[in-house]
């Protein structure tokens, strides 16, 4: 071994599309604010607002697609309707559950989410995985959202962990960007629905094409140099 090896220390998940099939429920919550409050859906408002913090997202609904309400409101409510929603049926992707088990098994995880701190306590409850990760942090917990890295350099620091002892497990642009620009390696689980840009996917180490690909042997071939 060289000793340019660096050990994988944690691994850090995404939650949105990795864990959870969730752009689809996050864009009709919207949609139906935007309906009901008089304002106009861009085409291009979905995929610009992947990755975004609630207040980044709160302020394009009302600055961009006309939603007459205070920022914080918009994200109250859009988060309320999800949240509902989730309670009835919790879309988690297949492989999800069985993945972050493997994982926590080895390593301390951490989750890295643009998703409302509410929203990532009530999915974790619900899918009975609250202690499987040791820290967790929302975006809108840190100055910037993702493709900025602080949500993952964030979650490093409460796990204690330096970032680049870390790998992180995206699916988007603007979060494989995120995760890069912290230092960590990456493994990428491309969103079907919302295909990450060709340079993002190029940032990271390893593709899969399903979460039943993402277990301890995958992580521990990422920590040989050269890998």
């Amino acid at each position: 071994m060289g000793h340019d090896r660096v050990v994988v220390d944690a691994v850090v998940f995404d939650l949105d599309g990795v864990l959870l099939d969730s752009e689809q429920a996050w864009d009709e919550a919207r949609r139906a604010l935007v309906r009901e409050r008089g304002g106009r859906w861009r085409p291009e408002a979905q995929r610009a607002m992947m990755g975004m913090s609630s207040p980044e997202w709160s302020r394009y609904l009302r600055d961009e697609l006309g939603v007459d309400m205070a920022p914080e409101d918009i994200s109250r409510a859009v988060v309320e309707r999800l949240v509902a929603g989730y309670r009835r049926h919790l879309p988690l992707l297949p492989g999800a559950v069985e993945a972050v088990r493997a994982l926590a098994a080895r390593w301390p995880l951490g989750l890295a989410s643009s998703s409302n701190r509410p929203v990532i306590d009530l999915v974790l409850e619900l899918a009975g995985l609250a202690g499987a990760f040791a820290a967790t942090v929302s975006s809108e917990e840190v100055a910037r959202g993702k493709p900025a890295p602080d949500v993952y350099l964030e979650a490093a620091r409460r796990l204690g962990v330096a970032p680049e002892a870390c790998v992180a497990v995206e699916d988007s642009t603007n979060g494989l960007r995120s995760a890069a620009a912290a230092g960590m390696r990456v493994v990428a689980l491309p969103n079907r629905d919302y295909p990450p840009a060709a340079d993002a996917l190029a940032l990271a180490a390893v593709r899969l094409g399903s979460l039943d690909e993402l277990r301890p042997e995958l992580i521990e071939r990422l920590d040989r140099p050269g890998a």
